[in-house]
């Protein structure tokens, strides 16, 4: 099986450019993509419990990998909540499957969100990780829209080894993450 079409432009293209543009003395210095983090919260699953195993199988048709169903941690008696009741799933990516899904995420599904300009480049963590929030789960191919019965959302969040949001900005937008257009690129 080939690698990834990302991971081998990682290594041949922006190792080497960020090495040079951050001056670091050695490769192994270079900030790298860790794992993609897929969350989806499900409000609504404390009424409804095949809600969760719902969002958990749309979680995994669009991921590839199988989705955890996330329990609550504390009971919330407003929300009516109780403590270990189901209310969302998350994956967690790493490897070539991050890769793929990194790769499908920029060049077909951003690109599908209605009226996109570029996604929002202040939402770093100051230690280098970036989160995205998605809208609509139908903006994946992967989902048929005549099979979703509630068009919810969930976020995405890149983990890197990157120390600063700079060098994570310039690690993602090598990439080829579209960001809107900043007056220092």
């Amino acid at each position: 099986m080939a690698s990834p079409r990302l991971k081998e432009r990682y290594v041949k293209e922006i190792v080497p450019d960020l090495k040079e543009k951050f001056q670091y003395k050695s490769v192994m210095q270079v900030p790298k993509l860790t794992k993609i983090c897929v969350n989806k919260g499900i409000g609504d699953a404390v009424a409804d419990k095949k809600l969760v195993d719902l969002g958990a199988e749309e979680l995994s048709t669009i991921t590839g990998q199988r989705a955890v169903i996330t329990k609550a941690k504390k009971s919330i008696s407003n929300f009516k909540l109780r403590d270990g009741m189901p209310i969302g799933a998350r994956v967690t990516l790493r490897g070539d499957r991050m890769y793929e899904f990194m790769d499908r995420l920029m060049t077909v599904a951003l690109p599908r969100v209605r009226d996109f300009r570029g996604i929002n480049d202040k939402s770093f963590d100051g230690r280098g990780n970036y989160t995205l929030g998605v809208k609509e789960q139908i903006i994946f191919p992967e989902i048929s829209i005549d099979k979703v019965n509630k068009i919810s959302g969930m976020d995405i969040t890149f983990v890197t080894t990157a120390n600063t949001d700079e060098e994570s900005y310039a690690l993602l937008k090598a990439f080829g993450m579209p960001f809107k257009n900043k007056n220092k690129d």
